[in-house]
């Protein structure tokens, strides 16, 4: 079992992080004003410029080296035979590393997004790659209200088990505006379509659990959570918040409706955890410009996480034995982690789960029903 000696270590983890990374800078600082003062003398020469740049080309690979070091993998070997997996976003990026691994497993795969052509080929992709023929591709449109119900409806009517949910798929910073449904995009797309998905979903998740291997529904949060902020009048508000204050806004929500959710589903055989896979280099930074998703993008790739690092945690969560003992935990690098205190105030979730319901227009009696087994 998970114990607060494993956070303590995990903070203690991130705060040396973070004091590579201010050495760093400091490093890169000092090399500048170097350079700086070496011009205003006249004393620079191409040695001494190539001595700067060869300091800060190490620096770089210097974290770089650092960081891939501790990037955690998943070693479960559970085989997932029989089993069936749902993977939104599971298409591209880090969803798609999730599905072939799981697919791999003999796991039946359910892939999802909003691109057909983006859907139909990585089906191929994954069977190919695997081998397992057991692939599906549905779509689904997560700024859809009607889309999510449309796709939950369809899994409810055609599948007999559903053993794991990875709610994986989000969008980045692709600007501020509303739904047809009338919510904030990037809300809609990593919050309440992901809320809605998960509650019409339950009741399959209910009826798969068992005693000793309960049911798994895992949310994609983000470090950035930190940033965010559960004002829930005006979490919709356009030209209220910045972009990047809005995407942490949206992981926030998540964190909280795994900690509600949790306590919603006490005794019954279905869990669900937070996974923070850390700076991944995916397309999600293709919001922002050509230039600068491709610097973010390979950034993150050469100093943090490449997709399939960026899918272990994931993984983990989804496979491990002890992972599939706790709920509303926040796991990072395989291991449970910690989030800002505000993310677990219990009042402010329980007004957030209010409201969400209201949103995305669930009746009192579809809530009743989400919470009954088939």
């Amino acid at each position: 079992m998970f114990h607060e000696g494993i956070i303590i270590m995990k903070i203690n983890e991130d705060r040396q992080i973070l004091k590579f990374c201010y050495s760093f800078i400091l490093s890169c600082r000092r090399a500048l004003q170097y350079s700086v003062l070496a011009a205003v003398s006249g004393a620079v020469t191409m040695y001494g410029l190539l001595l700067i740049i060869a300091i800060i080309v190490i620096l770089a690979l210097s974290i770089s080296l650092y960081q891939k070091s501790t990037n955690a993998i998943c070693l479960s070997r559970k085989r997932l035979d029989g089993k069936t997996v749902i993977v939104t976003g599971g298409t591209a990026g880090m969803g798609l590393q999730m599905a072939i691994d799981l697919a791999h497993r003999g796991a039946r795969v359910i892939i999802a997004c909003p691109f057909e052509d983006e859907g139909t080929n990585a089906r191929k992709q994954i069977i190919e790659e695997t081998e397992n023929n057991n692939v599906v591709f549905l779509n689904l449109d997560l700024a859809s209200l009607e889309s999510v119900r449309k796709f939950a409806a369809n899994i409810i009517k055609t599948e007999d088990r559903l053993d794991i949910l990875i709610n994986n798929a989000g969008v980045g910073t692709p600007g501020d505006f509303l739904t047809p449904d009338g919510m904030n995009f990037t809300m809609q797309v990593n919050y309440y379509g992901t809320f809605l998905l998960t509650l019409l979903l339950l009741p399959l998740l209910k009826k798969t659990g068992k005693q000793g291997e309960p049911s798994r529904i895992l949310t994609t949060a983000s470090f950035l959570h930190m940033y965010g902020q559960v004002d829930i009048k005006n979490l919709n508000r356009t030209n209220y918040w910045n972009v990047v204050q809005i995407y942490g806004n949206s992981k926030i929500c998540l964190i909280m409706f795994a900690n509600e959710l949790t306590k919603r589903l006490k005794g019954s055989n279905v869990v669900i955890n937070n996974i923070d896979p850390g700076a991944v280099g995916t397309r999600i930074f293709d919001s922002t410009t050509k230039l600068l998703g491709l610097i973010l993008t390979t950034a993150c790739i050469l100093f943090f996480k490449t997709p399939w690092q960026g899918a272990q945690t994931a993984l983990h969560v989804a496979l491990d034995k002890k992972a599939g003992e706790v709920s509303g935990k926040y796991f990072k690098n395989c291991e449970i982690s910690w989030t800002v205190r505000r993310a677990q105030c219990e009042k402010t979730a329980s007004a957030l789960w209010e409201d969400s319901v209201r949103l995305v227009n669930l009746t009192e009696d579809e809530l009743d029903q989400c919470f009954k087994s088939l």
